[in-house]
């Protein structure tokens, strides 16, 4: 391209490129881009100007080549496909786009597009040596950076990504490489993020995030790798979050914030590996949480954030807080999908025994029979029944002696207002109404009074009422005892 056939304004940029000097067309700091439609030739850019600029430009000795322009309108197609621009740094800020820029491949040093409105951004399977800057970008379609490597970070801070039919994917990193944050506090996308099986070397921010995509997925991050924490402090989530099978080191922090898919899941975290998992000091999730075989270090969760339906099957954690009473904790348990699930109430029960609380502990493992009771044909919830008034399943065995002193206190009382004949009134003993019932009650033990006497009427019901009772009681207490001892 010949320079005379520039514009001033291009000339402009021209000339300051050789020397990294900036270029700003703007009339004041608070103009806004979205309003770039209609900036005259003064400060218009030819896309292919903006091409040659950066393929062929001559440099200048001693001064370092950058293109730094704000303010500026570009027209026509930015095409750099595969282009190698690994000296030049790129800067183009506040400025409007009239097409797509299209970047696939490129490789370049680094690339600022802070607080500029386009159509959309191709920069798939590029190299960034240093950060690609974002920042308050307004772009009304797809962001492509689908297997991109980025040195540094990526910047989002105050960006709004708007797919154009609101529905598909609006900003694409699967496969992406940022070996340092991806940094989006405030972020607003109307659409899919998909990150699946990208690798995130320093930590996912999108604290203060509006991200809508009403039944669907927005965030799309399988496999992902985070290597220090994701958050989702503050954010509002309108459709459900895939983390199956990803990995964050730190915290999977969703403190504050409020995820809502009514219809379906609103977070999918199955046979993920979380560091710490936070739920806590926010609404409750509308829609269901899916944990099914996640591995979680420390699960912080209150149980005010729980939605009505969780999906805990082969969920596995070392810790849980806060502390909280067992009472607290159950109903998570209950609200189970799955139905009955042995490990879950197992998990829980060894994270109270770490903290030494086997009070809470005990009363795990007594909801866990009772719910396994409903599980039961008739015959077994009877019997569950039976164990649980006597013994509660030999978690409360101060029970069976309540029970035992009752009865024992009816059966005397009764027996001593009116003694049963004797079977041979020269050989018997004298009558003990206490150690009668205890004969009646006591199955293995016996005093001689049981077999000295022959009650009639209805004490001879009230007898076989409490042999019957005594039987019951003892093999209750017997099969409460043994899973006591047994259990691990």
């Amino acid at each position: 391209m010949e320079i005379n056939e520039l514009t001033p304004a291009e000339l402009r940029v021209w000339r300051a490129f050789a020397r990294g000097e900036r270029v700003d067309f703007r009339t004041g700091e608070d103009e806004d881009a979205a309003d770039g439609a209609s900036w005259g030739p003064e400060r218009t850019l030819r896309a292919s100007v903006v091409k040659a600029l950066l393929l062929h430009a001559p440099q200048q000795d001693g001064e370092i080549a950058a293109l730094r322009v704000a303010g500026a309108r570009i027209t026509g197609a930015l095409d750099l496909t595969h282009a190698l621009l690994d000296s030049h740094p790129v800067r183009l800020s506040h400025c409007h786009f009239a097409e797509r820029p299209e970047l696939y491949g490129i490789q370049l040093r680094r690339l600022s597009l802070h607080g500029s409105v386009l159509p959309g951004l191709g920069l798939g399977s590029a190299r960034i040596d240093g950060t690609l800057r974002l920042s308050a970008c307004r772009i009304a379609g797809q962001v492509q950076l689908a297997g991109t490597q980025i040195s540094g970070a990526l910047f989002l801070e105050d960006a709004e990504l708007t797919a154009p039919d609101g529905s598909g994917p609006v900003l694409k990193l699967n496969q992406a490489v940022i070996n340092d944050d991806l940094w989006a506090p405030r972020l607003r996308a109307r659409g899919e993020i998909r990150l699946n099986g990208a690798s995130v070397t320093g930590s996912v921010n999108l604290r203060q995030a509006r991200l809508d995509r009403d039944e669907d997925v927005v965030i799309d991050a399988q496999t992902l790798v985070v290597e220090g924490d994701f958050l989702l402090r503050q954010a509002r989530v309108r459709g459900w979050v895939g983390l199956r099978g990803a990995r964050v080191a730190g915290r999977l922090d969703l403190s504050y914030a409020h995820l809502s898919n009514p219809c379906d899941a609103a977070l999918r975290a199955t046979s993920a590996t979380i560091g710490e998992l936070w739920l806590r000091r926010g609404p409750a999730m509308e829609g269901t949480l899916n944990l099914r075989r996640a591995q979680v270090e420390v699960l912080f969760v209150e149980p005010e954030m729980l939605p009505r339906r969780v999906l805990i099957s082969g969920l596995a954690y070392t810790s849980l807080t806060p502390h909280e009473p067992a009472e607290r904790r159950l109903p998570m348990l209950e609200r189970d999908g799955d139905g009955y699930v042995p490990h879950a109430y197992e998990q829980l029960t060894a994270a109270y025994r770490r903290i030494g609380d086997d009070h809470a502990a005990r009363l795990v493992q007594l909801a866990k029979q009772r719910r396994h009771r409903s599980t039961q044909p008739w015959y077994g919830r009877a019997w569950g029944h039976v164990q649980d008034a006597a013994v509660g399943y030999g978690f409360r065995p101060m029970r069976a002696f309540g029970w035992l002193l009752s009865l024992l206190a009816v059966g005397s009382v009764a027996f001593a207002l009116e003694h049963p004949p004797p079977l041979k009134p020269d050989e018997a003993p004298d009558f003990d109404p206490v150690f009668y019932t205890l004969d009646l009650l006591l199955p293995v033990i016996s005093f001689g009074q049981e077999a000295a006497f022959a009650p009639t009427g209805w004490h001879q019901a009230l007898a076989y009422v409490l042999v019957l009772t005594g039987w019951i009681l003892a093999t209750a207490v017997v099969a409460g005892v043994s899973r006591t001892v047994n259990r691990p």
